[in-house]
């Protein structure tokens, strides 16, 4: 026990350093005043009340709102590319599931300004429409292209854990249900869909979590005046220099996300107990 303890004691420390001090350091500055220099500080709640003012709850509704249809989206789309690509054989399953993952090997900043060429009001889309004796329309720095960002960042977080779920589902299941009379649809309901439960709630924690804290896509998609949780956080680190209200803002993003994840985590564990019950 001693000698694996002395192998895991590098990781503690390094555990410690770049992720409990930051941690501290940030509850520290939420219940402070005085700067990011910490000198002469004053310990208040008053940065946690600042997220109350209209401006800060408009700024957390949108980008929540965007988090659950960007979420939605994915769900659908996810689901349907997934289970998709089960009806393959193994080997095509996994070129299909490498092709999903490509776009993740491309830094997120690349992929875009890849869209900014794609929506912008002389890019590929407007071109193509104005071709077609179309006028050209007004995509970039709307929530219609900031959403499409979205999507296509946080995409693969939603396939990967579903299709996952479906690929271990014993085909002797499917074969049993036919057998008792199901149709497709009533096996589809009762059988796959009910046991891809777990991909399914993993999808939507990785892509919702992804997608309300993430500020470069609605910084460049959006605009200079789109702001979103993210961004406010990163601006009263970066521009403002308000470390305190930044400090308190991330403090109550992760309470949120942790709260979700509960919740999530909960739903999941009912859904098991239930099939547990009916087995």
């Amino acid at each position: 026990m001693k000698h694996y303890t002395k192998l895991i004691r590098p990781y503690l420390i390094w555990s410690l350093v770049i992720i409990v001090v930051p941690l501290l350091l940030i509850i520290l500055y939420s219940l402070t005043t005085g700067g990011n220099e910490l000198v002469n500080i004053q310990f208040t709640l008053e940065n946690f009340k600042k997220i109350g003012e209209p401006i800060y709850l408009d700024v957390l509704k949108k980008s929540f709102k965007l988090g659950f249809i960007s979420v939605l989206i994915c769900l659908v789309l996810g689901y349907t590319l997934a289970y998709f690509i089960t009806k393959f054989k193994d080997s095509t399953q996994d070129l299909l599931i490498l092709i999903v993952t490509i776009p993740m090997w491309i830094n997120t900043l690349l992929r875009t300004y890849a869209w900014i060429g794609i929506l912008s009001d002389n890019g590929i889309i407007n071109n193509i429409l104005g071709l077609m004796g179309i006028e050209a329309q007004k995509l970039m720095y709307t929530d219609f292209s900031v959403l499409v960002g979205l999507i296509s960042d946080i995409l693969p977080f939603m396939v990967i854990p579903i299709h996952t779920s479906i690929r271990k589902i014993d085909p002797s299941l499917i074969e049993a249900s036919h057998d008792l009379g199901a149709n497709s649809f009533q096996t589809f309901i009762n059988v796959i869909l009910k046991m891809s439960i777990p991909g399914v709630i993993n999808g939507i924690m990785m892509t919702f979590l992804l997608a309300i804290s993430t500020f470069v896509i609605p910084k460049l998609l959006g605009g200079a005046q789109f702001m979103l949780i993210g961004n406010l956080i990163e601006n009263q680190f970066i521009s403002v220099g308000d470390w305190n209200f930044g400090s308190a803002a991330s403090i109550i993003l992760t309470f949120l996300i942790l709260l979700g994840l509960t919740l999530m985590k909960r739903f999941d564990k009912g859904d098991k107990e239930e099939s547990d019950v009916r087995k």
